[in-house]
């Protein structure tokens, strides 16, 4: 950590893991109440799919304005910001009984993501230095256990509560972890706000095609894990078992993507070069979507499991590889948000597509099927991550921005 005390460091990072918590649990509750909201609010698949494409949609926005976020508000004030938005969407969902103020509110709950996920990861290369990469990892931690928490949980909550209120009760949470941000982060090193022009200090990142392909990876990590956590639940309802089972093995999932991505935190130090883990992470992602497709009663729990521990690898390192590539912490924190401005769209389209097959067809054995073949894909970009790149990567950039500089 860079100039913390040890204590103000361990608060700062418990903020950071409160402020994640909270990022997925108002979309990952979406899936196990999906009887309840298309029976009284009159959704069908595609309007519940909206659900989650509509914040991903917004996340990737968020993303791409990154740095006029960040010239507007401030990496501290954008963060608070964006926590007591989502605390207010959710809020909001008390009375969010029909298909227009759940999109509204899922649209809100998405822009208070997105500011978030804009700014935290520049802040954590600023404040953590050497570690970011392990902060990183906590963070992302923190984003599965946060979903893991909001679907399991729904349908208990449900049976208390009621459907809109198992919604809005996130509200709670998230106004405690923006209190408690706001007081971690007194002494924090952030970037505040800047008068300077936002689009004369961007950096054409589109222009180098190791952005794109990170951008596509980021993409594809994403939409897995937002597709798992969408449609498992349903998926299985439709095979046959009851509403607790399927909430039982979204549950297990999610839980085991939080384990695996702890894990990653504490053990990314001993792989510097990260292809070993991201081959490992895809080829498992393939094999449990297929075991989806050919056999999804068979072994439930160990298909799950195996979607949990390759997304669970994968949906942090997609953030890590990005980071590795710039040491600037607000450069760096630019760049991420590209890839996750353009992954997040792309993500954004997965879950839709997952609804609207499931309209057609009654089947998502072919969302299941594009997702293996995508993961599949993923290797020949993965196995080009190597450390040297990094490297290249840096001075490309450096001549970009060099020859944007020169008079035309």
């Amino acid at each position: 950590m860079t100039q913390h005390t040890k204590p103000a460091g361990i608060l700062l990072l418990l903020a950071i893991l409160l402020l994640s918590l909270n990022l997925r649990p108002a979309i990952a509750a979406i899936g196990p109440l999906i009887q309840s909201i298309s029976h009284d609010a009159g959704v069908k698949s595609i309007g519940i799919s909206l659900l989650t494409t509509i914040p991903v949609l917004m996340m990737g926005l968020g993303a791409i304005y990154a740095a006029r976020i960040r010239q507007a508000l401030g990496e501290r004030g954008g963060i608070t910001a964006g926590s007591a938005l989502i605390a207010v969407a959710c809020l909001m969902r008390l009375w969010a009984d029909d298909r227009n103020g759940l999109f509204l509110s899922a649209a809100l709950v998405g822009l208070g993501i997105a500011v978030i996920q804009a700014l935290l990861p520049g802040f954590i290369k600023r404040n953590f230095g050497a570690r970011t990469s392990s902060v990183i990892a906590l963070y992302s931690t923190g984003i599965v256990a946060g979903a893991a928490i909001g679907s399991g949980t729904a349908s208990w909550l449900e049976d208390q509560l009621g459907w809109l209120s198992t919604l809005a009760s996130w509200s709670l949470p998230a106004a405690l972890a923006t209190v408690f941000w706001l007081l971690a982060s007194l002494g924090s090193q952030h970037e505040g706000r800047s008068n300077v022009q936002a689009a004369a200090r961007s950096v054409p990142f589109w222009r180098i095609g190791r952005c794109w392909s990170l951008l596509l990876f980021f993409g594809i990590g994403t939409g897995a894990f937002m597709l798992a956590m969408a449609w498992i639940s349903p998926f299985y309802i439709g095979l046959g078992l009851g509403k607790a089972t399927a909430g039982l093995l979204l549950s297990v999932l999610t839980v085991v993507e939080a384990l695996t991505a702890l894990w990653l935190s504490f053990a990314i130090g001993r792989f510097p070069d990260r292809r070993g883990l991201l081959l490992t992470s895809l080829l498992l992602v393939a094999a449990g979507f297929l075991l989806l497709i050919v056999a999804p009663l068979l072994a439930p729990y160990f298909a799950v499991s195996l979607l949990g521990v390759g997304i669970g690898i994968l949906f942090p390192l997609s953030i890590i590889v990005a980071m590795d590539h710039l040491k600037d912490p607000t450069l760096a924190g630019n760049f991420t948000a590209f890839v996750q401005g353009g992954g997040f769209i792309i993500a954004s389209l997965v879950p839709l597509t997952a609804g609207s097959l499931r309209d057609v067809f009654n089947d998502l054995s072919y969302i299941w099927l594009l997702m293996s073949i995508a993961s599949l894909g993923m290797l020949v970009l993965a196995v080009r991550f190597s450390p040297a790149s990094y490297q290249q990567f840096q001075q490309d950039l450096a001549e970009l921005q060099a020859g944007e500089l020169k008079p035309a």
